[in-house]
């Protein structure tokens, strides 16, 4: 293979060669998947049936449901369905679709879990200019920043990938198109315009993170003033959902793009990019429903209704 135009699939990386571990494999991720779906979907639902629950808060949750339910539908079915038919291609368009689509749904999934911290902040800090700073008007300017900053971001990486030619192999070393895996393929000098905009990523990552930091910082202060113990434990619990999954997807996803990259197939490379692609989407919903009293409580009447 003498340039990228001479390659029209890839091969990624399968879990094992074993039929029978194959089948399993299909099995968890099917498993995994079903739940995800039928978890971001329940949220969805509750919260745009229950006019209660339309505030600012709940809002961005469904947008961070839907982002999750793209995020995992990217990767998951293409995996499930190279083991059951027991095959490892994906088609040069299908790998562009792949790491287009899944930064656009992480970037923006950064950017709206930045945001809630931002909401939370207010609500608790300023709940005097709540209403105010937090209008329809605001969010859905802020929602529609956070889609726009992660469809600018995957069109930066995506462009920047799939411009460098492709020559050393088509194999990648993973189970779905990932970014520094397909770097390693590449035989060109300019692959550090791509390596540029990784840490231009990750340093907008860590901005988001340092911003979330500060604002619970800041809210865990303003809470410990409360003075009964029944409204600091009802405060906490609109916050402590969101320092979980804001932990969750940047600690699993800190962990794959930061340890070295093995020339080889690898165990826990393959186990990290599970961590972050197929472990967030699937927690989040359990998360919030778990923690949060006002989620529970419309469910109930969801069920009620049927």
């Amino acid at each position: 293979m003498s340039n990228r135009t001479t390659i029209t699939e890839f091969l990624l990386l399968g879990f094992s060669d074993t039929r029978e571990l194959q089948i399993l494999h299909f099995v968890i991720f099917l498993a995994a998947y079903l739940a995800a779906l039928v978890g971001n979907l329940l949220v969805i639902t509750v919260v745009t049936t229950d006019h209660h629950l339309h505030s600012p808060m709940y809002y961005f949750l469904v947008n961070l449901s839907i982002l999750d339910l793209g995020s995992i539908s990217v990767i998951v079915p293409k995996s499930m369905a190279n083991s059951l038919l027991n095959t490892r291609t994906i088609s040069y368009a299908g790998c562009v679709s792949q790491v287009f689509l899944f930064f656009l749904f992480c970037i923006a999934d950064v950017a709206f879990l930045t945001i809630m911290a931002y909401d939370r902040y207010i609500a608790i800090c300023k709940p005097l200019h709540y209403e105010i700073i937090m209008n329809r008007k605001a969010c859905i300017q802020m929602a529609a920043c956070a889609w726009a900053a992660g469809a600018f971001n995957s069109a930066l990486h995506t462009g920047n990938t799939f411009s460098l030619p492709f020559c050393h192999s088509n194999i990648i070393n993973q189970f779905f198109c990932e970014v520094p895996q397909l770097l390693k393929l590449s035989c060109s000098d300019t692959c550090h315009r791509e390596l540029a905009a990784l840490v231009f990523g990750v340093f907008l990552v860590l901005g988001c993170f340092v911003f979330i930091i500060v604002s619970y910082v800041q809210i865990f202060t303003a809470v410990w003033r409360i003075p009964s113990e029944q409204g600091r434990q009802k405060t906490f619990s609109t916050c402590i959902p969101h320092l979980i999954v804001v932990s969750l997807f940047l600690s699993t996803g800190g962990i794959a793009y930061t340890k070295p990259i093995s020339d080889s197939p690898s165990l826990l490379d393959l186990l990290a990019a599970v961590l972050y692609s197929v472990v967030p989407p699937l927690m989040n919903p359990v998360i919030y429903s778990m923690r949060n009293k006002e989620i529970q409580a419309s469910f109930r009447k969801l069920l009620q209704r049927f």
